[in-house]
């Protein structure tokens, strides 16, 4: 496989953008943050949905029901998550909905919109978030799967629908009428979760993406050089592709959450994380009418998450000037979705 190097303008000039564009994003949220508590909103805070259409106070009301305490610093993410998505995505340079993408953009986005018109939802899924169990719950609600806990090899598309498989203005009405969510995870944990999990265990991924990469990142093992298994690549040189790739045409497992969901395009009912996994899904489930026997999937007793130390062990392990020419291809994610960037200053390195 051919990986050519970004050079366009177009790339280049991006690039340069997307630190103000952060700077931007925190001083909305701090802004956020100020207003709120000058106005005396600590104790009292609802969570809306990050934009769409739902009650302000539906999502905290769901916890409290639960009978599980609403976490304030939470509510104040939450807000904050909603005061930056709403103002960047208000920005005339940014999409507004999915006509105004381009071609590309929309079909990546919506290659990863599934459908449930029973429930009437619409669900992006972001790999290395759950997103397999998403598919399942998916299909078992449909009818093609008994139960989650079916000990079966997961098929990411069969008994599946795509918004892309769907015409036009079925895909405008279902946009327009539908609860629409997504799940987020902190992007770095999520590339170093792809890193382990596809040049680790994925024979496909280290003869696809593994044998060319250790062969223009790694001194020696150019073209005539001594054969490559692609099982052994290290993040740096990982790192290194990444730096090489267009984001608009990255393999979707280290491919930006914003470009794959489009925020600004599509106007979601709620984002969850990954760090609120159980508690966000099971909202979820309620919120669409599943059957109060449905749960989402526990975590397998053999599932090895990345912990916040090995990631950063990762990132502290990284010639530092590969991490900072890395996080400007994620910044939308850090900045939209609003998760703090990595720490790796000397002292917390050393720590």
């Amino acid at each position: 496989m051919n990986f050519k190097t970004v050079k366009s303008s177009s790339v280049r000039h991006s690039s340069a953008v997307l630190p103000s564009v952060l700077t931007f994003a925190v001083i909305v949220a701090s802004g956020g943050l100020l207003l709120m508590i000058e106005k005396g909103m600590l104790n009292s805070l609802d969570t809306p949905p990050p934009r769409g259409t739902g009650q302000r106070s539906e999502y905290t009301a769901h916890v409290r029901q639960q009978g599980r305490v609403v976490d304030t610093d939470f509510q104040i993410l939450q807000e904050i998550r909603n005061r930056t998505i709403r103002t960047m995505c208000g920005q005339k340079s940014m999409p507004h909905d999915v006509w105004s993408l381009s071609p590309l953009q929309r079909k990546t986005l919506l290659q990863h919109v599934l459908v449930n018109d029973q429930h009437r939802f619409l669900y992006c899924y972001v790999p290395k978030v759950a997103c397999s169990n998403w598919k399942r719950l998916l299909k078992v609600l449909s009818g093609a799967l008994g139960n989650v806990d079916v000990k079966i090899k997961m098929d990411h598309h069969s008994d599946l629908l795509f918004l892309s498989s769907l015409k036009p203005e079925e895909i405008r009405y279902r946009l327009k009428h539908y609860f629409k969510f997504l799940f987020v995870r902190e992007p770095m944990e999520r590339l170093l979760s792809a890193y382990k999990n596809k040049f680790g265990e994925i024979e496909m991924y280290q003869k696809r993406y593994g044998v060319e990469i250790v062969k223009r990142y790694r001194k020696g093992q150019g073209a005539k050089g001594p054969a490559v298994k692609g099982d052994d690549v290290t993040f740096a040189e990982f790192v290194r592709y990444l730096l090489d790739e267009d984001v608009e045409r990255m393999n979707e497992h280290w491919m930006p959450a914003y470009n794959l969901c489009q925020p600004c395009a599509v106007s979601y009912d709620f984002i969850g994380s990954y760090e609120n996994l159980q508690r966000d899904a099971e909202y979820v489930l309620r919120r669409v009418g599943a059957p109060d026997h449905i749960r989402f999937p526990v975590r397998q007793p053999w599932y090895k998450p990345v912990t916040t130390e090995t990631l950063q062990y990762y990132l502290c392990s990284l010639p530092q000037k590969l991490l900072k020419d890395l996080l400007p291809k994620y910044i939308l994610d850090f900045s939209l979705f609003t998760y703090p960037l990595p720490n790796t200053t000397n002292p917390n390195c050393r720590h």
